[in-house]
């Protein structure tokens, strides 16, 4: 990634200071604490952020003393709401608004103290409050080299003590490594290669945090590889260990472990550029991605997709070739233990699931397609299987298929997926969601009508009547229940 000169990162950062200055909040937040004669700073990441020209959505604050006693009077002030975060560190949130002032107590005797405990030197920067509102030149207090590995794109530990003091920081320095384009330095990937087991001891919520900010990044394959490198993917994902080594037929040219985080690189390919692969899809695509946490979720799927090949690998003699049947099956399950753990949410959990539950139904049916022998009802429930993710399972599969590249692959098979996709896309469009915006031609009611009671037998005449619709069979509700007494 190509940085800004450190010229023009100082620049950005006297105009966003600036703007920053112009805050209410924070010029109520200055007259109370000259009144209790408290020295207010700003810190980390919000520094860090005024310095390449932008600012966080929530503004990190550090206190000289007095840290709680300020914050509640800071949110009567302002007529917000208080919210003690941790006592014992003297920390809370005041939310009034659209803004989010944290403010926490100095970590030892002196703003130098407090920084020199922090994690990183690009966090390890401050500005004076009240030198900023009365208008003085905005210059960052910068013991430990922030502005030098901020121009650089470096993150830099400040000292390996700190990481271990918390060791979410770990994960934290790949997160901004992703999420900024930045290079951890050799000597902070050696001390997080070293404390990387302590990993295993944060809570899931803060590995989940920092691992979907992580994911979120446009480019966050390489990231995974330096996680990998140092030991933390495993730790984090100990399931994927299993991966490792294992071979696969001749359609891949990667073990499971490694076809695996191409799947994600490849996903990231398909996601930055859809119109090169799937020009029909390429809107929907683009429009999938802007959701919060939908790239994330579909790269998670990408990395666990396959994870359940090592447990039910067979090697056949004639012909000489691995399989994996049902591996979809027992990867959800295996997913599932890992998702409870990283405290995922109930709606990451089903997305991720019903994304590896899918991804082999358009490779079992290619075969069919390429023949010209796939039949619309076929065809039909594939799209209506995909349950609505249908842009994001093609894509998954379309990244699955690039990351295979063995010599027992057909040259054309990528093509041959892309051409599948965009006919199921086109089925989705013309038939399934026109079909879904109609009411349905028949109901539970009208079976009960016929003298059928309500169990599984409703689902198949249901689903026969709408598979048929698809087909141009049935039309109208006297077709559809002609065909229900047929079936019959």
């Amino acid at each position: 990634m190509t940085r800004p000169s450190f010229t023009a990162d100082l620049q950005r950062f006297h105009r966003a200071a600036a703007r920053l200055a112009s805050l209410p909040a924070l010029e109520v937040l200055q007259d109370l604490a000259r009144a209790r004669q408290i020295q207010v700073y700003l810190v980390g990441g919000t520094v860090r952020e005024l310095v390449l020209g932008g600012r966080t959505p929530d503004l990190d604050l550090a206190v000289s003393h007095q840290t709680l006693t300020l914050a509640q009077e800071l949110a009567r002030a302002l007529k917000g709401t208080y919210v003690l975060l941790d006592e014992q560190e003297r920390t809370a949130r005041v939310v009034a608004g659209d803004d989010i002032l944290d403010l926490a107590e100095f970590r030892g005797p002196s703003l130098e103290e407090d920084l020199r405990g922090r994690d990183f030197t690009i966090n390890a920067m401050a500005l004076d409050l009240a030198a900023l509102l009365a208008g003085q030149p905005a210059e960052p207090i910068d013991p430990w080299g922030g502005l030098a590995d901020l121009a650089g794109g470096q993150v830099r530990m400040v000292a390996a003590d700190n990481l271990a003091a918390d060791p979410l920081r770990l994960l934290r320095a790949y997160r901004f490594a992703a999420t900024h384009g930045f290079t951890v330095t050799a000597e902070t990937a050696a001390a997080i290669q070293a404390l990387a087991p302590e990993v295993a001891g944060v809570p899931g919520e803060r590995l989940h945090y920092e691992l979907f900010q992580l994911l979120a990044a446009p480019r966050a394959a390489p990231v995974l590889r330096d996680l990998d490198r140092v030991g933390l993917l495993t730790q984090i994902f100990p399931e994927l260990l299993d991966m490792k080594g294992v071979p696969q037929d001749g359609y891949h040219h990667l073990n499971v472990f490694d076809h695996s985080m191409e799947t994600v690189a490849q996903l990231e390919l398909v996601l930055a550029a859809p119109a090169r692969f799937f020009p029909e899809l390429a809107d929907e695509i683009r429009r999938q991605a802007t959701i919060p946490g939908k790239a994330a979720v579909l790269k998670v799927a990408a990395l666990f997709h396959d994870i359940g090949k090592p447990q039910v690998q067979e090697r056949r003699v004639q012909p000489a070739r691995y399989t994996f049947y049902y591996h979809e099956r027992v990867g959800v399950e295996i997913f599932k233990r890992a998702a409870r753990r990283l405290r995922f949410s109930q709606a990451q959990t089903k997305a991720v699931t019903h994304f590896i539950t899918w991804h082999m139904r358009p490779f079992l049916l290619l075969p069919l397609f390429t023949r010209g022998e796939l039949t619309t009802r076929a065809l039909g429930r594939l799209v209506k299987d995909a349950r609505g993710e249908l842009a994001g399972c093609l894509t998954l599969a379309m990244a699955d298929s690039l990351a295979g590249q063995g010599p027992q692959k057909p040259p054309e098979a990528d093509h041959h997926l892309a051409e599948l996709a965009q006919a199921a896309w086109r089925f989705y469009q013309e038939r399934l969601a026109e079909a879904e915006r109609q009411p349905r031609l028949l109901t539970g009611d009208d079976l009960c009508a016929l003298g059928l009671r309500p169990g599984p037998e409703f689902r198949r005449l249901l689903t026969a009547v709408e598979e048929a619709q698809w087909e141009g069979q049935v039309a109208t509700k006297e077709e559809a229940l002609a065909l229900v007494r047929r079936l019959l």
